[in-house]
């Protein structure tokens, strides 16, 4: 048994690493990233190397530019937010109904300092999210999404207390 569990992780890590650019993948990532230094620095490698112009995974690079930015030194962080920024504003631009991209968004965006003026999309996304959280299972997120949207949404107090209980009922 216990060798077949070992075969089995070994599997699905030879397969997250042949198809690195999946949602399911990135998302952990992202996790992963948000939370410890060394990962966001893994996660910005592996963004960094994306070359192509799919929405989500460019909402993801930029993402990965903004944890970049949390990790870099005084000089350097403006540069990565900036890029972030570029990168969100592409993503947007192919895809403005991706609940996903917006998400990454405002995630992003609310932690900016205001100084900067790069958080100008912060309520834009905020009524997007709660809309298409509102609209969900017909929102055309997927379960795992829906969950973490709403979560971050809740507990980052980018709902009223109204919309936490309505959304909490789906």
């Amino acid at each position: 048994m216990k060798l077949l569990l070992t075969l089995f992780f070994t599997l699905l890590s030879l397969v997250s690493d042949a198809t690195p650019y999946t949602t399911a993948n990135l998302r952990r990532h992202y996790q992963l990233a948000a939370a410890d230094k060394q990962a966001g620095e893994k996660f910005y490698q592996l963004m960094a190397a994306y070359t192509r112009q799919e929405p989500v995974v460019l909402a993801y690079k930029a993402a990965a530019e903004a944890i970049r930015a949390r990790d870099a030194s005084m000089f350097n962080k403006l540069t990565y937010v900036q890029n972030a920024s570029k990168q969100f504003e592409q993503a947007v631009k192919l895809d403005a109904d991706n609940a996903e991209i917006r998400f990454l968004r405002l995630s992003v965006e609310s932690n900016l300092p205001s100084f900067l003026g790069l958080s100008q999309h912060v309520e834009q996304d905020r009524e997007f999210l709660v809309k298409t959280l509102l609209a969900h299972p017909g929102s055309g997120m997927d379960a795992e999404s829906f969950a973490l949207v709403r979560s971050f949404m809740v507990e980052r107090g980018h709902v009223s207390e109204t919309e936490a209980q309505q959304i909490g009922r789906i």
